[in-house]
């Protein structure tokens, strides 16, 4: 009996340590992700070359994925909308659309407390100008 539960044990610890490790592999690779979110630029968007209508893009770094619509109508930014925003705690940052249509301009602050959000939201933005705009 005591050489059962040793084996038991010992299987125990051993799936313990593989979790360990697995856990720590992860999380390294999603603290990389948002370290490299976090330097992202932004490229300036020209919206006097951009026709109207509905342009599509989005932005994936796990642990985020961001989808966005843009609507441009005689050279400016009308309408942004969030087709779909896995964002951990940085439901937020969805603020930072306001300041992109206000300023017109891709160049806002992020929201404080959302920074890696907001950076994916724009970039999305950017992708999304960067496309052909829907029919």
């Amino acid at each position: 009996m005591k050489r059962k539960t040793k084996k038991v044990l010992l299987v125990v610890a051993i799936i313990f340590i593989i979790l360990f490790v697995a856990v720590k592999i992860m999380q390294s690779s999603i603290e990389k992700n948002l370290e490299e979110l976090a330097n992202a630029q932004i490229a300036p968007v020209q919206l006097e070359q951009l026709a109207a209508g509905k342009y599509i893009g989005n932005f994936e770094q796990f642990p985020l994925a961001v989808e966005v619509a843009v609507t441009i109508s005689q050279h400016e930014i009308t309408a942004i909308d969030i087709v779909e925003h896995k964002n951990g705690k940085g439901k937020a940052a969805e603020a930072i659309i306001d300041d992109v249509i206000a300023a017109q301009s891709l160049d806002v602050d992020t929201v404080s407390g959302a920074t890696y959000s907001s950076k994916a939201i724009l970039k999305a933005i950017e992708n999304a100008l960067h496309n052909q705009p829907q029919s």
